[in-house]
């Protein structure tokens, strides 16, 4: 399946489950047939409650993380990026398109299905510092 049509299909998922507010089980096999294994870990990572949308105040910078197996992985949805290995080493070399984690947030988002956590702004620098890394 090319790109465009697993990102239009997992768009097309998310915006059905926003409108119902869960996956069905049609949806749920549909993901696993596009996306195997990185599915199921990006739907374990809904379910542990390992998806974290961080909103600083005052003002409203909002960022978006993944607790992975290895250290917290910073996703920017609107880019459709990730800080992971699997980002960079499968996803930038048109191997895969994305990340369990960039899944994980996308569904989570449409679902309402993640953690929110407010932080002052004061802290903006130091935990984007923190999540930028490269290595654990």
């Amino acid at each position: 399946m090319s790109a465009n049509s697993e990102i239009e299909k997992l768009g097309s998922i998310c915006r059905k489950a926003k409108k119902t507010g869960k996956l069905s089980g049609k949806n749920l096999n549909e993901l696993h047939s596009l996306f195997g294994q990185r599915f199921t870990k990006a739907f374990d990572a809904i379910k542990n409650n390992r998806v974290k949308k961080y909103i600083f105040k005052p003002g409203s910078k909002t960022v978006w993380i993944v607790i992975g197996r290895e250290r917290d992985y910073l996703v920017i949805p609107e880019a459709d990026f990730c800080t992971c290995d699997d980002f960079y080493f499968r996803v930038l070399d048109k191997k895969i398109h994305y990340c369990y984690h960039l899944i994980s947030q996308k569904i989570s988002a449409c679902l309402d299905c993640y953690d929110t956590i407010e932080e002052t702004i004061d802290l903006y620098d130091s935990l984007m510092k923190e999540w930028k890394k490269a290595t654990a």
